[in-house]
């Protein structure tokens, strides 16, 4: 009986031990993932030249802090190495200070 015990909890151990062979994923492996895309989505509206506001609202499933955290990531190395923004096409990129009509005030 002992020893039917003793191969039965190292099967299961085994078993257990083999979930990473079988994809399951654990929770902090299931966060991690969520984090990085999340960090992904926003460095990429930040180079497509696209408001914060604007990449929560087209991705109402991702984290907003992790999305917040890769558009200002984004944001410091595009400033820091004079990187363009690349507006997805079909889409006017934004006008500059200079170019921008004042606002009537009648």
């Amino acid at each position: 009986m002992r020893s039917s015990r003793l191969l039965i909890s190292l099967t299961a151990l085994a078993l257990l031990a083999g979930c990473d062979a079988l994809g399951i994923e654990t929770a902090s492996q299931v966060l991690a993932r969520k984090e990085a895309e999340g960090k992904a989505i926003g460095s990429a509206c930040r180079h497509a030249i696209r408001s914060i506001e604007s990449c929560f609202e087209s991705n109402p499933k991702a984290g907003k802090s992790a999305v917040f955290e890769g558009w200002k990531e984004m944001d410091q190395y595009m400033r820091e190495n004079s990187i363009v923004g690349m507006p997805r096409e079909g889409s006017e990129p934004p006008k500059d200070a200079a170019e921008a009509k004042p606002a009537d005030r009648s």
